[in-house]
């Protein structure tokens, strides 16, 4: 198997994974004012992650096994970022960890809850376009029965 194939496997994988915490956020967020904001948050950051993480993938670049949105962020290529503050980088970055431990979260109501589903839709959009681009009308990255094109 050539590079690219296995490349472009790798990236279906990250997207795959990033869709998951998607449809997870999105399904936890449908329960309302009740849902469990802190799972809210923590599958948003996630998707964010993951979707950074298939475009690093898609141009062979390393990146550290971590969860900090703004160091994915500052590794991506020339022409492709996110429409995203420091400041919002950095509380998507705090929803990896400290919204999951005790000790370690904060309150997160329902507001702060729908902001990260915001940011996780305009992220997952604008990477979404991104990768299209990037890979080519040939090598379709979200040809698989696993992702939903929606």
């Amino acid at each position: 198997m050539n590079a690219a194939i296995n490349s472009n496997a790798e990236v279906r994988a990250w997207i795959r994974k990033a869709e998951n915490d998607f449809n997870a956020a999105c399904l936890l967020m449908a329960a309302g004012k009740d849902c469990p904001s802190d799972g809210v948050c923590f599958h948003a950051q996630q998707c964010v992650e993951k979707y950074l993480k298939a475009v690093l993938c898609l141009h062979g670049l390393d990146f550290p096994r971590n969860h900090d949105i703004g160091e994915l962020i500052a590794l991506l290529p020339r022409g492709c970022g996110l429409p995203l503050s420091a400041e919002e980088q950095d509380k998507l970055t705090e929803y990896a960890v400290d919204s999951r431990y005790p000790g370690l979260e904060k309150d997160i109501d329902f507001t702060e809850a729908s902001q990260a589903v915001k940011w996780m839709e305009i992220s997952r959009i604008s990477l979404r376009v991104y990768l299209e681009t990037k890979a080519g009308a040939k090598t379709n990255l979200f040809i698989d029965p696993l992702i939903d094109t929606k």
